[in-house]
């Protein structure tokens, strides 16, 4: 293992946005407002932006393990690159979040919490899955095939799966394990019903989110084996993106219904991203294509959406 400088930058870095998070930008259960939102996003944005000058110094002056050779420019390409993708994969996530809200009658004060103890797991279970995806790619001949023929199965199963985001009902076996209350008890996720211990609506909601991004996860992260296998770049780059997620989703949450053509942007770049994946032994698509192709894709399903909502 090389210098764990980076790695403890890193953490404590991802540590610091938490705290100021939850103890300042959301010191209470309160809903937030389209301008906070907005305020929220450019705050993660810009601090993932502003990482990636941390990313230029290590790979600088040699700080990190450099199992790529990557220079200091090409380690911030990818990086910007891989957080990019990995944001707007999350576009699909979005959607299912705003659902699960709405099945388990989650009001807008007590979503942020919800969301914050999901981003803890998720970032937990990304560690794992890009650990174990790091180690397929790196020991087994032909993984990355494995690897782009499974997200290229993704981007088509995508076109048919309108009908699966019309509910989502809660983990059945989890219920059959553990007592379930459909109500929300002033905000707590564990309380006491006829002197028995429940679990509320809302730590429902949050098992499955944790299962609902964990199977995104599953299709978000081979993607990001596109651009690098590059561990610290892999997981600060999928880190930043899931911190911006809570932000995104309050900014996008009265709007997603409205942008629909969002989720073929999705399906371009899977597509695209996959066949990169694929094609790598064989040939090199530059860094700079690929942020081409990812900001046309989103700007085309914005642009077309747009116009959708003009003509209603």
């Amino acid at each position: 293992m090389g210098n764990i400088t980076p790695w403890i930058i890193l953490i404590s870095y991802v540590l610091v946005l938490l705290l100021i998070d939850f103890f300042i930008l959301h010191k209470k259960n309160r809903d937030t407002s389209v301008k906070r939102a907005i305020f929220e996003t450019i705050f993660f944005i810009t601090n993932a932006l502003i990482f990636s000058g941390f990313i230029y110094w290590f790979y600088n002056i040699s700080l990190v393990d450099n199992v790529n050779n990557l220079e200091p420019a090409q380690a911030v390409v990818k990086y910007l690159t891989g957080y990019i993708i990995e944001l707007s994969l999350s576009v699909d996530n979005l959607f299912v979040i705003a659902i699960i809200f709405t099945s388990f009658k989650i009001p807008r004060q007590y979503q942020h919490n919800l969301l914050f103890l999901g981003i803890l797991g998720a970032i937990v279970f990304r560690a794992i899955l890009i650990s174990v995806g790091l180690i397929l790619i790196n020991r087994v001949h032909g993984m990355n095939i494995v690897f782009g023929l499974f997200l290229l199965f993704t981007a088509l199963k995508m076109l048919k799966k309108e009908a699966e985001h019309k509910e989502v009902k809660e983990p059945k076996g989890i219920i059959k394990l553990f007592r379930f209350s459909n109500e929300l008890h002033d905000g707590k996720y564990i309380t006491k019903v006829n002197g028995k211990t429940v679990f509320t609506a809302l730590f429902g909601a949050l098992i499955t989110i944790e299962l609902t991004d964990l199977l995104f996860a599953l299709d978000s992260i081979p993607a990001i084996f596109a651009v690098t296998t590059d561990p610290f770049i892999v997981f600060s780059s999928n880190i930043f993106a899931v911190m911006g997620l809570r932000s995104l989703y309050f900014f996008l949450s009265k709007m997603l219904e409205k942008f629909v053509y969002l989720k073929y942007s999705v399906f371009a770049i899977l597509l695209f991203v996959s066949l990169k994946l694929m094609t790598a032994s064989l040939t090199e698509i530059p860094e700079w294509f690929s942020l081409l192709f990812i900001g046309i894709s989103l700007a085309i399903g914005i642009y077309i959406s747009t116009i959708n909502i003009k003509s209603k």
